[in-house]
């Protein structure tokens, strides 16, 4: 029994460290002298987080620990870690002085962040086995993307401006609460050309991280991921318009007492529906 206990306590730990890497990045962001290589600290606190964060579902998983408790503090824990603590530090770092404006950007990447949050654990409480995809960018990927832009400037002032980082927030903010599919790479089976992809696509990621700046691998890492889902999401909308098309083509037909045949008997409608199924 004390072993089960153990066990269950383990995963949560690694979450509560996911807690305090982000409540140590926010300390470092609201600390007084406002000193660049803090933001570099607080960013560096952030990955850590994500990489505490990657790990405790799995040891959850891996130890048959999972639980409702689990699951709650782990969302709170990514409120904190990818939702507040990259807000602040995307405020003290470059829209500071933006003012109001750029108080009420970092807001609405936490506030977007949170909904993001409050929607998955309602997709996860109807849907409880694990899904092949995402519904909008994960958390985590958006505070990627912003410790990815501070890594990229060292322990420096950021180089660039306020204005330029706007965009950013807004698209990152958005793909969170939007319908865009992302991969979750949690497929139980791998066939072999997929498993084979997937090392090839680690070597060629270890290879570029040891080749040119890590902070560039990741940053390319993270903008391929948030770009792959939205070319997979434009994919997916192209083939839904197709699909009413050829439904509504299909309905035409057979208000004009045609049938669902084409002219050669062929059921040709049904079989082009079919193919974009």
């Amino acid at each position: 029994m004390r072993i089960r206990k153990a066990l269950f306590v383990l995963p949560n730990l690694f979450t509560v460290s996911s807690i305090f890497c982000g409540f140590y990045a926010i300390t470092q962001c609201a600390a007084g002298d406002s000193r660049p290589d803090r933001y570099t600290q607080a960013a560096f606190a952030i990955l850590f987080a994500i990489f505490f964060d990657a790990f405790d579902g799995r040891v959850a998983r891996l130890t048959r620990t999972q639980s409702e408790f689990g699951t709650q503090l782990d969302s709170l824990a990514d409120v904190i870690s990818f939702g507040v603590a990259p807000a602040l530090l995307l405020y003290k770092w470059a829209l500071e002085p933006l003012g109001f404006w750029g108080l009420f950007l970092s807001f609405a990447f936490s506030a977007c962040g949170a909904m993001r949050l409050a929607r998955f654990n309602v997709l996860a409480q109807r849907h409880p086995t694990a899904l092949a995809f995402f519904v909008g960018l994960p958390i985590p990927l958006a505070a990627g993307m912003v410790i990815a832009l501070v890594l990229l400037n060292g322990r420096h002032a950021p180089t660039v401006s306020a204005a330029a980082m706007v965009p950013v927030i807004l698209g990152l903010s958005y793909l969170m609460v939007s319908n865009v599919r992302y991969r979750t790479f949690k497929e139980t089976h791998l066939s072999r050309r997929k498993g084979a992809i997937l090392l090839v696509l680690a070597g060629v990621a270890l290879v570029g991280g040891l080749l040119v700046q890590p902070a560039v691998a990741f940053f390319a890492a993270v903008t391929g991921y948030i770009l792959l889902g939205i070319a997979e999401g434009g994919f997916l909308l192209n083939r839904r318009r197709i699909e009413r098309r050829q439904r509504r083509r299909l309905a035409r037909r057979k208000k004009a007492g045609l049938g669902a045949h084409g002219p050669d008997g062929d059921d040709d409608e049904v079989e082009d529906i079919e193919t974009f199924a």
